[in-house]
């Protein structure tokens, strides 16, 4: 039986170490949180393993994927096997309505973020990345093809923004050295850790790159950080506490 997917990644082949690797950082959840404001009743799409669902309000998750399910801790919100472009609920059903680096990966994200919107009476809250700013991680000069796969991948912020309300805050998130939600850019100050398959096979932007230019990234990554070259050119991230890369948090009112 040929499967179709929902999304650009198979989660249910390639999702699974995502609950371990990806797990919600406090001061990014802690961001997500203020942008839901006083909304009592969240539906979270394209929930995944549940990272930043807050857990001082009513949840509900939407995910298409069962191996994401699956991770879901105990305890969690109910999760419906559902995709954010046919979302099951009225209109304003949900007092705020959140999606979390998810929106790239839909098949019409146009009509996922119209669904987000339709079923919100306040807040559309999304956190994403900036396509035109992923060069600001120092892995681009590593591993392009990643960064040009990326680009194809993420929708224009504006058109997000455009998109889940009349207006929108658009906020740059810093990101903290010490991240444990593993994102390419919570590494900024570790690049030890791209030599490791665990980690990148955590990150769904290695799925779209060649196994022989990611052999070559991670060649050159181990020879740079063996040579001292690495360091010599982005040492100081290593001490920097925090990175200004393109993770953006969207906050769209009605």
């Amino acid at each position: 039986m040929t499967q179709t997917l929902a999304g650009d990644f198979d989660y249910d082949t390639h999702g699974q170490g995502y609950a371990r690797r990806r797990r919600p950082d406090p001061r990014i959840a802690a961001m997500i949180r203020t942008a839901l404001g006083d909304a009592r009743t969240v539906l979270n799409v394209g929930a995944g393993a549940g990272s930043y669902e807050p857990d001082d309000r009513y949840v509900l998750a939407v995910e298409p994927s069962a191996a994401m399910r699956a991770q879901r801790p105990p305890g969690a919100a109910p999760a419906l096997a559902a995709t954010a472009e046919s979302l099951p609920f009225d209109d304003d059903a949900f007092d705020a309505v959140m999606a979390t680096v998810t929106v790239h990966q839909w098949r019409d994200a146009a009509r996922g973020l119209a669904e987000m919107r339709r079923v919100a009476r306040g807040p559309v809250v999304v956190l994403t990345f900036d396509g035109d700013e992923l060069e600001r991680l120092w892995l681009a000069a590593y591993v392009p093809e990643l960064v040009t796969a990326e680009r194809r991948r993420y929708p224009p912020v504006a058109t997000v923004a455009a998109a889940i309300g009349r207006s929108t805050e658009i906020i740059e998130v810093p990101i903290p050295i010490d991240c444990v939600d593993g994102f390419t850019e919570a590494f900024y100050a570790r690049p030890e850790a791209f030599l490791d398959p665990q980690v990148r096979a955590a990150q769904s932007a290695w799925g779209f790159v060649t196994p022989a230019a990611t052999q070559r990234a991670v060649d050159r990554l181990r020879a740079d950080l063996a040579s001292g070259a690495w360091q010599q050119r982005y040492g100081h991230l290593r001490t920097q506490p925090q990175f200004l890369g393109s993770l953006r948090l969207l906050v769209g009112h009605p």
